[in-house]
């Protein structure tokens, strides 16, 4: 199957007992963001800017799992802020666990590794010497780490362990060199590397999450599924980078840019995903093939922002995921009280203009699975989409060239450096000019630049 039996079957049962039931809505998947805090500042990102006056805040443990009963999602997909950061994680997975959801830990992989070596101290036994000696040969621990692992975890706190019911949702829009540019770090990407292998060797689910943007290769995100799935990843979420408000303001704010040089309209997300039924058939890509015709410009869809709710530090975020309009206190009342009609694309026009050139997968992705613009064979489309063999793994990863910035000495900030220690040395000699590294750092707060990309 290309999706574990018992997940699927935990999700059609729920459809189908509130499609019985003539539930006019009903969640699908929460999206849950306990806090806001980051450790990177990705372009495209708007989160941390959002919220940036209660970044210190975090919801509660306790608060946490009642917004998970409140809406009664089947699956919770922990988000943020980075998730890792949240100081009760540990304990956030097993009650979500605990109350029989599907979790989903998204996250940027810098705190990844520190997670699974805790997952390794709790559970270590001399039998796992040989998973340790494979571990430190491959250079995703060290010596020292190691030994830490051997004197195992006194702490008494739970950890995060394998479970069919979890997935590692990492963040990768791209290879080394294209990743490291949107999140605005170098050596990011190779630490999300090292932390997939080590969760598979772990014996944990592991998935990619993408956002695709306007200066986004095709040609790259087809080598970047190859790559990974020769790691072994699970599975793939991919979606279309959106123009949000938040986004746009951060952007012009904080990196001087135009919005409209990064983000994607309606066509062009459907000229960059026109093969996603074919990448569909070669790796393991998440959502439903009428989500995938909606992307490719086959169909048309209407936005299900309900089926896929945020709760964060002020309550359930309306209407989406992207979109604030207002926070309110329970699932129950932004059900009755958002005027849904008043949101999203129908027939080409958009009812709000923010929307226009939104066909991101938390909005549009449900309505495929709900049938919210049922066509004939949709139900049979999915079905054998679900139930059909899982893509073989790439055989061939280790061609990609994956690793073709920060590794090679070719990271974004390359062509910074390299000014600055030309500058350094003929300042040294001109009584401190340093105009020409000035001129290079406004440059370089503008990432993203085609131009500056190495080939």
């Amino acid at each position: 199957m290309r999706f574990p039996l018992a997940l699927t079957a935990k999700i059609a049962r729920h459809i189908i007992r509130h499609k019985i039931r003539k539930t006019p809505k009903f969640a699908l998947v929460l999206q849950l963001e306990p806090l806001h805090t980051c450790n990177l500042t990705c372009t495209g990102c708007g989160r941390i800017r959002e919220y940036s006056t209660s970044l210190k805040d975090m919801m509660s443990l306790e608060d946490c799992l009642a917004s998970a009963r409140d809406c009664d999602a089947p699956m919770v997909s922990i988000c943020g802020g980075e998730p890792l950061i949240y100081p009760k994680i540990e304990e956030l997975v097993a009650g979500l666990l605990g109350q029989g959801r599907i979790v989903y830990i998204c996250t940027n992989g810098m705190f990844m590794r520190r997670k699974l070596r805790d997952y390794l101290a709790a559970s270590h036994q001399p039998q796992q010497e040989p998973v340790l000696a494979r571990l430190l040969a491959e250079g995703l621990i060290t010596d020292k780490e190691a030994e830490v692992i051997r004197k195992g975890k006194t702490d008494g706190r739970p950890v995060i362990e394998p479970s069919q019911w979890l997935y590692w949702n990492v963040h990768i829009d791209g290879l080394e060199y294209t990743h490291d540019l949107i999140v605005e770090r170098e050596g990011v990407f190779k630490e999300c590397v090292e932390a997939v292998k080590m969760a598979k060797i772990l014996g944990f689910q592991v998935a990619t999450n993408t956002t695709v943007y306007r200066e986004t290769d095709v040609r790259e995100l087809e080598e970047m599924f190859k790559f990974f799935s020769w790691l072994g990843v699970d599975g793939h979420t991919i979606s279309p980078g959106y123009d949000y408000d938040a986004a746009k303001k951060d952007m012009v704010k904080r990196l001087g840019r135009d919005p409209g040089e990064f983000f994607l309209t309606r066509e062009m997300t459907r000229q960059k995903f026109a093969k996603i039924e074919e990448w569909a058939r070669h790796f393991t890509i998440f959502g439903t093939p009428v989500y995938q015709e909606f992307l490719a410009g086959k169909r048309e869809l209407t936005c299900t922002a309900w089926a896929i709710p945020t709760r964060n530090i002020r309550g359930w975020k309306a209407p989406c995921y992207l979109m604030t309009d207002g926070h309110y206190p329970t699932y129950r009342e932004m059900l009755e009280q958002v005027q849904w009609d008043s949101y999203g694309v129908v027939d080409g026009v958009a009812r709000d203009s923010r929307c226009e050139n939104c066909m991101v997968h938390c909005g549009y992705d449900p309505s495929g699975a709900l049938g919210t613009n049922y066509r004939r064979g949709d139900n049979w489309r999915n079905f054998k989409y679900n139930f059909a063999a899982r893509p073989p793994r790439f055989p061939h990863g280790d061609s990609i060239h994956a690793f073709n910035g920060y590794s090679v000495g070719k990271g974004h900030l390359a062509e910074a450096k390299a000014v600055l220690r030309q500058d350094s040395a003929a300042a040294a000699g001109c009584g401190g000019d340093t105009s020409q590294r000035d001129d290079l750092l406004r440059k370089m707060r503008k990432p993203g630049r085609a131009e500056a990309k190495p080939q």
